[in-house]
């Protein structure tokens, strides 16, 4: 049975969208910037209250900018990297690696029936985005 990173997404797509899985990927550096930019041309502009002024603006734009939309985690995984599914799928593999399958409607249709299973997949899947992808999970009902 070979097995195929394709059939792994695609189950732990499933598996996220019967779960409503959305996670949302903050910038907080960029924000950080933003907030560190604004302050330095508030200062330049009004000495020291421009600082003061600057720094609070510069800090709700950064705020604002690093409160990311959530994104369904299928959308999300479809969009990484080849390596980082590469990463997802080599974890997934050893939760799996009793199993046999021939596809991935077969494969999916077996996790699906197991809800010990699922809740390995899911564990597994919200470490990675937690602490790869630094991403904040949120599940919809």
């Amino acid at each position: 049975m070979p097995v195929v990173v394709k059939d792994i997404m695609k189950l732990l797509c499933s598996i996220s969208e019967e779960k409503n899985m959305k996670a949302t990927i903050r910038h907080s550096g960029r924000g950080a910037l933003v907030a560190g930019a604004v302050a330095f041309v508030g200062g330049l502009v009004g000495g020291p209250p421009g600082v003061a002024f600057g720094g609070a603006v510069g800090g709700l734009l950064g705020a604002w900018m690093t409160s990311g939309q959530f994104k369904p985690v299928p959308q999300i995984l479809m969009e990484l990297p080849p390596a980082e599914q590469q990463k997802l799928f080599n974890e997934a593999v050893a939760i799996l690696r009793h199993l046999e399958w021939t596809d991935a409607m077969q494969l999916t249709m077996l996790v699906m029936g197991s809800e010990a299973l699922q809740q390995q997949l899911l564990a597994m899947l919200a470490n990675y985005i937690t602490t790869e992808l630094q991403a904040e999970i949120r599940y919809d009902d």
